[in-house]
């Protein structure tokens, strides 16, 4: 069964949001007072042992008591989970099954860390391996001296390494990286003055190994090496790629060429080989250790039915936001610096996936699909944005993000404060303050979740990426598309070319601005 063959039972699903549009909308103060144990009701633990063959435990819990979901819309989305052949879908997305029905796919990003059938499992472990055999061998001096690298890539090519790097190679980097995906020369440019040419290694990541952006990237670097007296430029060119016999044509050694399978898309690749810059980075274990925390989240979003499954609920709460109180957006603010790059991670991952306005059997929608996903960091974001979020006129379902243990080495003031005001913001926003002074009154009654992490770690992260990986599938199954084509991506892409080769009929505006541009 695939995907088309699991949603959107027709008349069923249509009930269902019936159902859900009926459905009264109680206060988050009235939900509380109703219930005194909301907060342990509404809060989904998902933990891990620490070390392997420990028994202590790290977790990530997830408290969605400050939404608008009470028992009556949580038993209706249950219905629309069941209608919508959920637990079908859920099957065939690890089963192997087509998911991706549009390009006749499955989508085997989850067995990458293990949670797919055993032939996808046995074949992601074997391209790891040879990862790691890689890694390791440029480690031991095998290149000769590595001190940078210089990961080229565009989308989730570049998405996701740059947030696993930012995130963990500040204190840990065995190689310092540089993620590079614009094609405006000054971003490659800035890469080359923080590195030595000499001991600079290229990584090029490109799932068909024809994106211009990446390859006209790829070209000019090597041009940088030549042009620095390193002998042999092909030579440092590491490639990560669906493609490999695209990579051989373009010079890459294979020995050189980490492969993976063209059923891993872009947005969900960063455990295949395109974490390759990751490893380089942190090292092996470390990548191995997101993988683990990866693999945490893939078994509880397998086990776990209905609101009990978490990223489930949170599909729940967003598609409560979105269909049914008309949000058109959702914030997301980590509260921890390392995390800064994770609202652009998600940006994709949301956007690109579930911004369809057909179903997976190609009818229109019926409703909205991905609200926009849009954030930035605290305690930064309060001083610039959080103005909207408290007195604006839109209401707008906001993430937290924020780490028990601090990741810096300074006076603990510094973490309890940040603690005190990511927490404080989340009250602030349910709670609201009544004045007498129109400017100064505070609506109150605004949702949001809070992600509590034991510790901002490589295997925290990992779990994080999981999650919000299995949030918009679920998002998706819900709405009954297919989060795993991207085709509005391509016309773009097109008529660039068209530019490029002088061909092509454009409207009035787009020819005065390539007459003013010099592109006639």
């Amino acid at each position: 069964m695939g995907l088309a063959d699991g949603i959107g039972n027709g008349g069923t699903a249509a009930a269902a949001w019936a159902e859900l549009r009926e459905l009264r909308h109680p206060a988050l103060a009235a939900l509380f007072a109703a219930d005194p144990d909301r907060p342990a009701a509404m809060t989904r633990r998902i933990a891990w042992p620490m070390e392997l063959g420990s028994g202590a435990e790290t977790a990530l819990r997830i408290d969605f008591s400050k939404t608008h979901l009470d028992d009556a819309a949580l038993a209706a989305f249950e219905g629309l989970a069941e209608a919508s052949g959920f637990t079908a879908a859920r099957d065939a997305l690890f089963g192997g099954g087509i998911v991706n029905p549009t390009e006749g796919r499955a989508a085997t990003h989850g067995a990458l860390r293990g949670s797919g059938t055993p032939a996808q499992v046995e074949e992601a472990e074997a391209l790891l391996a040879r990862m790691g055999m890689l890694v390791e061998a440029i480690h031991e001096g095998a290149l000769g001296e590595v001190r940078h690298c210089i990961a080229i890539g565009i989308g989730g090519s570049a998405l996701g390494p740059a947030l696993a790097i930012d995130a963990l190679a500040r204190d840990l980097a065995l190689v310092d990286v540089h993620v590079v995906s614009n094609i405006d020369g000054l971003a490659l440019e800035q890469a080359f003055r923080a590195c030595d040419p000499e001991t600079t290694l290229i990584a090029v990541a490109s799932k068909t190994f024809t994106t211009i952006e990446t390859m006209t990237n790829a070209a000019s670097a090597l041009k940088w090496l030549a042009d620095n007296g390193v002998e042999d430029p092909d030579g440092r060119v590491v490639a990560l790629t669906a493609s490999p016999e695209k990579a051989v044509e373009w010079g890459v050694d294979e020995t050189r060429i980490l492969p993976f399978v063209e059923s891993v898309g872009g947005r969900y690749s960063l455990f295949s080989s395109i974490g390759f810059p990751v490893a380089l980075a942190i090292g092996m274990d470390e990548f191995r250790a997101m993988l683990a925390g990866a693999k945490a989240v893939d078994d509880h979003f397998r086990a776990a039915d209905g609101r009990g499954n978490a990223p489930l609920l949170a599909a729940f709460a967003d598609q409560y936001y979105t269909r049914l109180r008309g949000c058109q957006t959702r914030a997301v603010f980590a509260y921890d610096e390392r995390l800064a790059l994770l609202p652009d991670y998600l940006q994709q991952l949301e956007m690109e996936s579930n911004g369809k306005s057909v179903t997976a059997s190609g009818a229109a929608v019926d409703g909205p699909t991905a609200a926009v996903t849009w954030g930035g960091v605290g305690t930064d974001a309060q001083h610039a944005v959080f103005q909207l979020l408290h007195q604006g006129t839109h209401l707008i379902p906001v993430d937290f993000l924020v780490s028990i243990a601090p990741g810096d080495d300074l006076d603990p003031a510094h973490h309890r404060i940040l603690l005190m005001n990511c927490f404080a913001q989340g009250a602030a926003l349910m709670a609201g303050q009544p004045s007498d002074d129109p400017a100064r009154a505070y609506p109150g009654d605004r949702p949001s979740t809070t992600f509590l992490m034991d510790d901002c770690d490589a295997a925290m992260l990992g779990a994080l990426i999981a999650f919000h990986e299995h949030r918009t599938f679920a998002n998706a199954v819900l709405m009954g598309i297919n989060p795993f084509d991207q085709f509005g991506v391509e016309l773009g892409k097109a008529i660039a070319k068209q530019i490029e080769s002088g061909e092509g009929d454009f409207d009035p505006s787009t020819k005065a601005l390539m007459a003013a541009a010099g592109l006639e």
